[in-house]
């Protein structure tokens, strides 16, 4: 007798990032995306790890709740850079990225991406907040005006991104690159471990 297996189960990122859907297909993943619209300006935190946990939880509830995706296992991250202890995301304009990235150079920060796994099948949730330590090089001035000419720093947490222009800007990390990039695979294994569910089952 032929033993049937369970079809793969559907799952949607809450998240409007190319590099976090980009990351989940590299890895044999097949996300189909739905963005949250949580205004995160409204969300606050005692802590950068916090804030980037509570804003991951709050996207993946978001889309979570919806009935388009009912049964399907929902991803939510956010990132926020610490720097001096407070929580740094998207700059506001180019001005800021530039006073951002003159204060940020030389300096070493810590990016905190949280993560949220929803399976709305089970009722279940599971989450944690990745950190790896961001060591900056020392880009001059012209160097970062051009930077910022580019727009890219503007749609980024922290302002700056791995897999992007800011790259030769970074002169280490300490920590899965991933996470900084938008979303740490090790991690997000882990908590579909903590759901019941293997990472291997959602390959496509």
């Amino acid at each position: 007798m032929t033993r049937m297996t369970d079809p793969r189960r559907r799952l949607v990122l809450a998240s409007a990032s190319p590099a976090r859907l980009g990351l989940l297909r590299q890895a044999g993943l097949a996300p189909d995306v739905v963005v949250s619209g949580v205004d995160e300006d409204a969300v606050s935190a005692p802590t950068p790890g916090e804030l980037a946990l509570v804003l991951a939880e709050a996207k993946a509830a978001s889309v979570a709740g919806r009935p388009e995706v009912s049964g399907a296992l929902v991803i939510g991250c956010d990132s926020v850079l610490e720097l001096d202890g407070e929580a740094l995301g998207k700059p506001a304009d180019a001005e800021d990225a530039t006073a951002r990235w003159k204060s940020m150079r030389g300096r070493v920060g810590i990016l905190r991406t949280g993560h949220c796994v929803i399976d709305t099948a089970a009722g279940r949730r599971a989450a944690a907040t990745a950190s790896t330590t961001v060591r900056f090089g020392e880009p001059t001035d012209a160097e970062i005006a051009a930077y910022v000419a580019t727009g890219e720093p503007l749609y980024v947490a922290g302002a700056f991104t791995l897999d992007g222009r800011s790259a030769p800007f970074i002169d280490s990390i300490e920590g899965d690159h991933g996470n900084v990039i938008g979303l740490s695979l090790p991690l997000l294994r882990r908590l579909l471990g903590e759901l019941g569910i293997s990472i291997t089952d959602l390959w496509v």
